[in-house]
């Protein structure tokens, strides 16, 4: 049964009072905070009167952001950690309000600084030297130019973003507070309830019953409430294309994609790549149905391992393989894991309420904290590693350069991940004395390459569809939304709809279709860590600083060349097609080991 988060032992739990020491700090830094927003009244048409008000201005609107930023994640996370809570659920509304009131604050900052010339600004960089360190900052605002809009037009949409918001926190409230799914059987008999947490395990069960059961008993939930959440999805939907409308982009996936300068030609080359190897899928679905012995094999069929070794790991376990894992980047590297594990950085177990899933958090002046609902299994040993990827690149990036460049860009995160990922395949793989447990870990593999590359990039195919039928004026109902994934689904697995229904409710439960074209980078991003994982297990140490270089970079420079300089190319086809190639490789050497027996 789901444990209460009283129940939790502390040692489990992040500690966010490294943050906030108490919920009235947060709220007396709620107040500062407010009072300072509203002493920049006076700012607004006197950007560009000289160097020394440039300067001012930026810098007083950065170290804003920033204290904005710390508080937003402290009641971010308080809220995470039990979705139930009011008070939290009240200091998330406040930080989004105060955070909308910031934006208001600063909304004539781009349509003025867009009115300096070239000229202007070379000035004012001699003039004060101090504002050379924004010139790649002031670079990108330029290059966006086109889509600024006036200060009035840019204050309204400033002061609209909480209702811009509002589909994406209604299908949150709604998918980890509201719902409630069945109890189900499990592999003792028992009757158990189901959750986000546990539906993972049910669909890794070795028993098909129970394998069935929980997937029913998810998806009936779904088809209960589907027509709520195809209301969500298409306000959400609604939301971004009217945003990239009013701003002159050609769509939303060209606005989300320009944000960080990567070319659509990025997105397509993807969905081309791999609608092209979806043959490998289909080979490796044929060996998963042959392997399991099932005729009529089902969507539910999907995720069970094909393996019957016992490969699970408790969370101390897991710690300890992660840990000696990434011993492979260096001291400094290891430094920051052992810091992360030791310290409290992560919320560890599932607990009522508690936000499903797992992710990587923090502010520029907080620990990069990380959610997980752990399961004592290899897949969650993958997410612990994949998430420590996620806090240790934001730590690096952190404490290696200033505030305005202190995030990277949304399409290089999923890399650092990633490629944590690749080099513990590498690593399991080297250890193992034995053809079963290296037949466990190729499948594995497979599954993961299956879920990160096939099924994200399925995901962003279903993503661009439904946003170009709300262009064309096409209603995102619950009908259409269902034949829709169901179509698509059926392309990718080769399996048909018709005999798996439930799969056609799957869309309302992926919050990443509220993310505004993000999961393509999940992807993209396994195929580039693909390439470096490789370089840094086999290369030379040189190819490992150009990695850390990587992690340390944020957004200093444009995403496409931070990662050229880490040695791959992702403007072209190439480092997908390297992917596969390990893809193929991998499923060849199983089918090798079922050749010889090895499953039996």
């Amino acid at each position: 049964m789901t444990k209460q988060r009283s129940e939790i032992e502390e040692k489990y739990q992040w500690d966010l009072t490294t943050i906030f020491p108490t919920d009235e700090a947060w709220e007396g830094e709620l107040a500062a905070l407010q009072a300072d927003v509203e002493k920049t009244a006076g700012f607004a048409g006197h950007l560009l009167d000289s160097a020394k008000s440039l300067l001012e201005i930026s810098e007083t609107q950065l170290e804003l952001m920033r204290r904005m930023e710390t508080l937003y994640v402290y009641a971010s996370m308080k809220n995470d950690q039990d979705t139930r809570e009011g008070k939290y659920q009240e200091f998330q509304a406040k930080a989004l309000g105060l955070y909308s009131a910031l934006s208001q604050a600063f909304a004539f900052y781009e349509p003025e600084f867009l009115e300096a010339t070239e000229e202007q600004l070379a000035a004012f960089m001699e003039e004060e030297p101090a504002l050379q360190q924004y010139s790649h900052q002031f670079e990108k605002l330029l290059a966006g130019k086109k889509h600024v809009l006036s200060q009035e037009v840019e204050e309204v949409l400033a002061a609209t973003s909480e209702v811009f918001d509002a589909p994406s926190e209604t299908f949150s409230v709604l998918d980890n507070a509201s719902i409630r799914f069945p109890e189900v059987t499990n592999e003792e008999g028992e009757l158990v309830p189901l959750s986000h947490g546990s539906y993972i395990s049910f669909m890794e069960s070795s028993n098909r019953a129970v394998r069935q059961e929980a997937y029913e008993g998810l998806y009936s939930t779904y088809e209960q409430f589907q027509h709520t959440y195809a209301k969500t999805l298409q306000a959400n939907v609604k939301v971004n294309n009217l945003k990239a409308r009013l701003r002159k982009y050609d769509s939303a996936r060209h606005a989300a994609l320009s944000a960080n300068f990567i070319p659509e030609s990025v997105y397509d080359t993807l969905v081309e790549a791999v609608n092209k190897h979806l043959p490998l899928l289909h080979r490796y679905i044929n060996l998963r149905k042959k392997l399991l012995g099932i005729d009529d094999l089902k969507m539910y069929d999907m995720y069970t391992p094909l393996s019957d070794v016992d490969y699970k790991f408790t969370y101390e376990d897991a710690l300890a393989k992660a840990a000696d894992t990434l011993t492979i980047f260096g001291d400094e590297y290891s430094a920051q894991v052992k810091e992360a594990f030791e310290n409290r950085w992560i919320d560890v177990h599932e607990n009522e309420g508690k936000r499903s899933g797992a992710y990587s958090g923090g502010a520029y002046d907080t620990n990069a904290f990380m959610l997980l609902n752990w399961q004592d299994t290899l897949d969650n040993l993958y997410t612990l590693i994949h998430e420590t990827g996620h806090s240790l690149h934001s730590m690096f990036t952190r404490k290696n350069q200033p505030y305005v460049y202190g995030h990277y860009s949304i399409f290089l995160a999923e890399i650092a991940s990633t490629t944590n990922e690749n080099i513990l395949t590498e690593k399991l793989l080297s250890e193992v004395e034995d053809d079963k447990t290296r037949f466990a870990i190729l499948n594995h593999y497979l599954d993961g390459f299956r879920g990160t590359v096939f099924r994200q990039t399925q995901f962003a195919e279903f993503e661009q569809a439904i946003y170009k039928a709300d262009q064309e004026s096409q209603v995102l109902t619950a009908e259409f939304l269902n034949n829709l994934y169901s179509e698509i689904n059926e392309k990718y697995y080769g399996l048909s709809a018709e005999e798996n229904p439930q799969i056609q409710f799957e869309w309302a439960r992926i919050p990443h279709f509220y993310y505004n074209f993000y999961v393509y980078q999940y992807a993209t991003g396994f195929a580039a860590a693909s390439a470096l994982s490789h370089k840094i297990v086999h290369g030379s140490p040189e190819d490992k600083e150009h990695y850390l270089a990587y992690l340390k970079a944020g957004s200093s420079d444009y995403p496409l060349n931070v990662i050229k300089k880490a040695g791959v190319d992702m403007t072209k086809e190439d480092y997908l097609n390297d992917a596969f190639k390990v893809f193929e490789a991998r499923l060849t050497e199983l089918e090798a080991l079922v050749e010889k027996g090895v499953h039996l």
